[in-house]
């Protein structure tokens, strides 16, 4: 064995013997550097004839390549070594279930809400949206609510400043409609036409001053209005019948109507439901107020009502909630509690 295949040898065996990235480069140093043996071998060129520097410059020039080649090959190995062991020391148990962020969901007023959106919609009633922040012309005034009014009582109702209020009920919306419906139809109107009917619910956020285990300072109403030129109590029995049984899913409840008064409506009537069987079983439970709307806000919504008629509703869909998914304590709606919430997930 010559010279060059001992050199080979022993940059191999150190090149081996080398235990971390630091000690290679030591190794390196003695047979790649500036001082290293190649390196000599390579400044001793100069004394030889041109011959042998041929033969000579060749072999030193095979033996730096095989040198190099095991210098790589154990900076690979220990790089595999070092990941092997960071892969060891982060490992991870595939076979364990992954971690995965809970799955949220609608809120059960929420479903409500769209339930109720659904079920009247295939009655034809189109769902109108506005306004939370009302003037009082809308909230009160145009509904016939008169200024000494309870409900316009600092102690029931939010007011804010300019002069309007946060909306105690969503029959705003009704007003709204009833004069875009009655403005889109001007002329019609004008020449004495029939016009076509208004039927319309407006679901949302309504706020009182007012908290307890069925109330809360911020609830949702669902108003109903259906407006034409023969609509009757018939029709509004007929709606709250369909309504009531889709809603609950079942045709074993029996509905009635209390006269009341509401301001809006003459007649009035609370509407009640009782439940042929479970845990309500006989027990009336009061669901929201209705009546034929009043002459006087008909006129405020831009029609005679010496030939147009027709009924307003206010449903609770919060109460309702309550009684689909038996519920007795309206607070837990609103306490952001996931434990309550994700069963109606």
């Amino acid at each position: 064995m010559n010279d060059l295949e001992l050199l080979v040898q022993s940059a191999t065996e150190a090149f081996v013997a080398a235990a971390t990235p630091a000690d290679l480069e030591n190794a390196k140093a003695r047979f790649l550097g500036k001082s290293g043996s190649l390196t000599e071998l390579l400044k001793g060129m100069g004394a030889l004839s041109v011959e042998d520097k041929k033969t000579r410059g060749a072999a030193i020039n095979q033996a730096k390549q095989q040198v190099e080649a095991a210098l790589t090959a154990r900076r690979q190995a220990l790089a595999d070594d070092e990941l092997a062991l960071q892969l060891r020391a982060e490992s991870l148990d595939v076979s364990l279930p992954g971690r995965r962020r809970g799955e949220g969901g609608l809120h059960p007023v929420s479903l409500t809400l769209e339930r109720m959106e659904a079920i009247f919609g295939s009655m034809g009633f189109a769902v109108a949206d506005g306004p939370e922040i009302e003037t009082d012309w809308f909230n009160f005034t145009a509904l016939n609510t008169p200024e000494d009014h309870p409900a316009r009582s600092m102690h029931d109702t939010f007011y804010v400043e300019g002069g309007n209020l946060l909306r105690t009920h969503t029959s705003p919306m009704q007003v709204r409609y009833a004069v875009q419906h009655v403005k889109q139809h001007a002329e019609a109107v004008g020449r004495g036409e029939r016009i076509p009917e208004i039927r319309v619910i407006a679901p949302g956020r309504t706020y009182r001053v007012d908290s307890d285990a069925t109330h809360s300072p911020m609830f949702h109403q669902c108003e109903g209005l259906w407006i034409g030129e023969a609509v009757s109590f018939t029709d509004l029995k007929a709606v709250f019948a369909d309504f009531f049984r889709n809603f609950f899913e079942t045709d074993d409840l029996d509905i009635r109507f209390r006269p009341s008064f509401f301001p809006f409506t003459e007649p009035s009537a609370e509407v009640d439901i009782a439940f042929a069987s479970g845990p309500l079983k006989g027990r009336w439970l009061e669901v929201g107020g209705s009546g034929q709307v009043h002459p006087n806000v008909v006129r405020n919504f831009g029609l005679d009502p010496e030939k147009y008629i027709g009924f307003a509703f206010g449903l609770g869909p919060d109460r309702l909630t309550m009684l689909r998914y038996g519920v007795n304590d309206l607070r837990l709606f609103y306490e952001g509690d996931l434990r309550f919430l994700s069963q109606f997930q």
